[in-house]
């Protein structure tokens, strides 16, 4: 019966922090991302309900990140913990050893491992090319959904300003409409009132325009010609232009890249790229996916040995140089992506050979902590290094008079 207990107390030592850390780095990430994206919508008809739309398409690609983040935090909040409650001492003594502590942690990092393989070898591809199917339609929206009243706005050709504007009813008061139509002249157009009529068939968008005047040059003005050119000036009392862009346009199949591609596709692609990649772009991919699956197996026992130590140690200091590590681990499989991806490089080199130096970094220094009496070099070094940094710290302070009592 102590053994069940022993797991469920770690896992909840452990799973506090993860949780939390997983939902604040998915709030952050996704709220950073939807400023821009109402930067984007903002104005065009249902644009909160796009823009949640777009983040939950997002989510995947954020959980990619956010999932071995979060383990690796949770594992040394968790373990750092129990060190410094001196939790990990008294289940040694009574011959729980380190190792069989980590048990738990380690089958929940398998768990997490293919939780990650699947959200990025399958959900991410699909994810991604719905978030694309969305932006495409936002962008093929015509401008005119974006107006305001008493901003010049542009659409093509055309330059446009309403005086009043009622998005509800689509209908608008006072319009100024020019249209520069190049070598073929120009149209002006006002009118007291309009509204924006939806073609039930999908195609266009119709402007219907009121009580109005048109003034339309058939050729394009020219400052040296010996006669001026001479519009032609009509009135009108009804009046329908169809708008410039095509609203309803079909958004094209899935896969035109690497990206868009699940993991059984990235394997059939590597002797069949897709039309906008090539085989290196296709084996980065494939390299990157797994690379990041295979090192969220290694997180439990590289965090151990950092967040572990006597109550003496820095284990602020040692949490900060895990995670700086973890960050520059990161950035070195994203930069041999990139390498591999314009193939200056075989993934094989920029991508697994960090990844297996990292595993055998993370199994040097858990075999030493779980299985040796010795000291830890790299957690002396570290300690040593806090304390000298600590120590520099409050000479400063007493030097420069920062710490004084006013």
């Amino acid at each position: 019966m102590l053994l069940p207990i022993v797991d469920r107390h770690v896992m909840r030592q452990v799973s506090l922090p993860l949780a939390g850390a997983l939902v604040i780095g998915l709030l952050m990430l996704l709220a950073d991302r939807m400023v821009r994206l109402l930067d984007t919508t903002l104005g065009k008809k249902n644009s909160f309900s796009v823009v949640f739309e777009m983040l939950a398409y997002l989510v995947p690609h954020y959980l990619g990140t956010a999932l071995p983040a979060a383990l690796f935090l949770g594992l040394l909040l968790g373990f750092g913990k129990m060190s410094a409650n001196s939790e990990t001492d008294a289940f040694m003594a009574s011959g729980i050893g380190l190792n069989r502590m980590a048990r738990p942690v380690i089958l929940m990092g398998v768990a997490i491992s293919l939780i990650s393989l699947v959200v990025m070898g399958w959900l991410q591809p699909y994810a991604r090319y719905a978030y694309r199917s969305v932006v495409f339609d936002v962008q093929n929206v015509e401008v005119f959904y974006l107006a305001e009243e008493g901003v010049f706005m542009q659409a093509g050709g055309r330059t446009f300003i309403i005086d009043k504007l009622d998005r509800a009813a689509n209908s608008f008061e006072h319009v100024f409409i020019y249209e520069n139509k190049g070598d073929n002249g120009s149209d002006t157009v006002t009118a007291s009132r309009g509204r924006l009529l939806e073609s039930p068939a999908g195609q266009r968008p119709t402007l219907h325009l009121e009580d109005g005047h048109r003034l339309t040059f058939k050729t394009a003005p020219d400052a040296g010609a010996a006669d001026p050119a001479i519009g032609e000036a009509t009135e009108f009392a009804l009046a329908d232009t169809p708008l410039g862009r095509i609203s309803k346009d079909i958004f094209r199949p899935r896969g035109e890249d690497e990206r868009e591609l699940t993991l059984t596709e990235l394997v059939s692609a590597l002797d069949n790229p897709p039309p906008k990649a090539n085989r290196e772009n296709v084996r980065s991919e494939l390299s990157e996916r797994l690379v990041m699956a295979v090192s969220i197996l290694i997180l439990p026992y590289l965090a151990i040995p950092f967040a572990v130590g006597n109550r003496r140690s820095a284990r602020g200091f040692r949490t900060g140089v895990a995670l700086v590590l973890i960050v520059v681990y990161n950035e070195i499989i994203h930069h041999g992506a990139s390498l591999a991806n314009q193939g200056v490089a075989s993934p094989l080199i920029t991508m697994w050979l960090p990844c297996l130096l990292l595993a055998l970094f993370a199994a040097w220094r858990y075999f030493d902590a779980c299985f040796t009496l010795r000291n830890d070099p790299v957690g002396a070094v570290i300690d040593r290094t806090g304390d000298f940094l600590g120590s520099l710290r409050h000479f400063l302070v007493r030097r420069l008079g920062w710490g004084a009592s006013t």
